[in-house]
């Protein structure tokens, strides 16, 4: 996060800050310039600044418990919260989210659509205030079709609420015009966009990210596919040469990920000024604040199903995603687990285990390995400085090779981007052909954690399939429910089938 110092921005900010009502971090305060002026500018420093406001919701609940991210991963086949005892009983909503039995009234469900919402408000206000600059209208609509991508994804039929609506009540649009919404707002706006790197905020490549997951997901969303739209997307993100992949796949993930050359756009978080991103608290042990000298005890929840922890080879880097076996403090200690159960096989000395004894009511306390995918640095408080990517550039090449091997399923192309990103992580180890399987297995261990794997499962059709402690689930469950409380408000919203 950057204090700018200059009269310019000083100014903005003190024009951004009426209009928001937020806090504005210490600096001096210059004289203001003239409204028209503000409005008029095409100056990019400046425009970052009205911008600024836009992106603060985001940090919201995307990377913290019981919300968006949460209901993607633990409806997934790659994690679970499972009741340890009294611990993670939560009124059986994440029992019932593992095994797609979800309710309109699941807190995370709600949670889910006030943050979506929220975001939307708020870039809805900063368009009603500033929109007349091209440049930051254009900016701002496609930040909010982001927003509608997410909404699209897991609720599908939901409102359009655009920054000059009134309507106290809006209705529920059809996912087909949702789909419609968000693919105008980009293409609309794309040409007006940086096409330099950015960090954190939107540009070219960002909206072409959109583009390209929409359009990936496009069979799902309006029943019609658009393979070739979403090549073409990612192939203009590629032939920019703004990005490549680290060498490193970890790196893009550690505390200070801003230099990632692979991350394309980040939710910004920071553990004094954009907090919320609580990773080491909902996936770690109880004893494991020994490990990273944690400010504050985890709270022992979310762990990777076993099968799909096993279906990473040991060779493959990737692997380093997970926390797995005997667990030790920072000093080297071997720690241990007073509480332990008489039936765990471990004992007392604390093990991460891959197998999970039971969904509920009695899991073990240590069953399971836990998400290290993003570092966590030693005396770290509760919020994590890791920005969260959202859009990465080993995802486009794997996008790019789904799509281009769903066109042409002996596609060389296709086979040598998917060998391209697992060579960075697994060298000498190339697949030989592709498959559907191969596919949505090698974007699982590329992707683990990172809040995609629901509609990866979904686009290959085995998102209802049986997994452990899950039976087989309806058509009806890929889509999330509207929230309870919203159709109590909103009489003019219609809920999701099935529910």
């Amino acid at each position: 996060m950057r204090n700018t110092r200059n009269n310019f921005i000083a100014a903005l900010i003190v024009v951004f800050m009426a209009v928001t009502g937020c806090e504005a971090p210490d600096q001096e305060i210059f004289d203001e310039i003239p409204n028209d002026v503000a409005l008029s500018t095409t100056d990019p420093t400046a425009l970052q600044a009205f911008a600024v406001g836009a992106y603060k919701p985001l940090v919201g609940t995307w990377g913290a418990h019981n919300s968006l991210w949460s209901m993607h991963e633990v409806a997934s086949d790659e994690m679970a919260i499972t009741h340890k005892g009294a611990d993670w009983e939560d009124g059986g909503q994440w029992i019932r989210t593992h095994q797609h039995n979800y309710l309109p009234s699941e807190q995370s469900i709600g949670n889910g659509w006030g943050y979506c919402y929220s975001a939307i408000g708020t870039i809805n206000n900063l368009l009603k205030n500033f929109g007349s600059s091209e440049l930051l209208r254009s900016e701002l609509e496609v930040l909010r079709a982001m927003v509608y991508l997410w909404l699209i994804d897991a609720y599908g039929n939901v409102p359009i609420i655009l920054e000059t609506d009134t309507d106290p009540t809006p209705p529920t649009k059809t996912r087909q015009e949702i789909y419609a919404f968000i693919e105008s707002s980009v293409l609309d706006n794309i040409d007006n966009l940086n096409q330099t790197k950015t960090y954190a905020t939107v540009n070219y490549y960002v909206a072409q990210a959109i583009l390209a997951k929409l359009y990936l997901n496009a069979g799902v969303y309006k029943g019609t596919p658009e393979w070739q739209k979403a090549a073409d997307a990612c192939k203009a993100i590629i032939d920019g040469g703004l990005y490549s992949l680290e060498p490193n796949f970890l790196d893009n993930f550690k505390t200070e990920n801003a230099g990632s050359k692979e991350n394309i756009f980040v939710i910004n978080y920071d553990k004094n000024n954009g907090v919320g991103f609580n990773m080491p608290q909902m996936t770690l042990h109880y004893s494991s604040q020994a490990t990273f000298n944690l400010q504050q005890q985890p709270w022992n929840g979310y762990a990777s199903l076993e099968e799909f922890y096993n279906s990473f080879d040991p060779a493959d880097k990737r692997i380093g995603s997970f926390l797995a076996g005997p667990q030790f403090s920072s000093t080297g200690v071997r720690l241990t687990d007073l509480s332990f159960e008489p039936t765990d096989p471990d004992g007392a000395p604390l093990t991460y285990t891959p197998e999970i004894n039971q969904l509920f009511p009695n899991s073990l306390r240590q069953a399971g390995v836990r998400i290290g995918k993003f570092e966590f640095q030693l005396g770290t408080s509760p919020d994590l400085s890791n920005d969260f990517p959202i859009f990465r550039y080993g995802d486009i090449l794997l996008m790019r090779a789904e799509a281009l091997w769903r066109l042409n399923a002996s596609s060389t192309e296709a086979l040598d981007l998917v060998n391209q990103v697992r060579a960075r992580s697994w060298a000498g180890n190339p697949l030989a052909t592709l498959t559907a399987d191969a596919l949505l297995a090698e974007r699982g261990r590329e992707m683990f954690a990172e809040g995609y794997r629901r509609s990866d499962l979904i686009r290959f059709g085995k998102y209802n399939d049986a997994w452990w402690e899950k039976p087989v689930s309806a058509a009806s469950k890929n889509l999330f429910p509207i929230p309870q409380g919203q159709i109590q408000v909103n009489p003019d919203l219609v809920q999701n089938p099935g529910y």
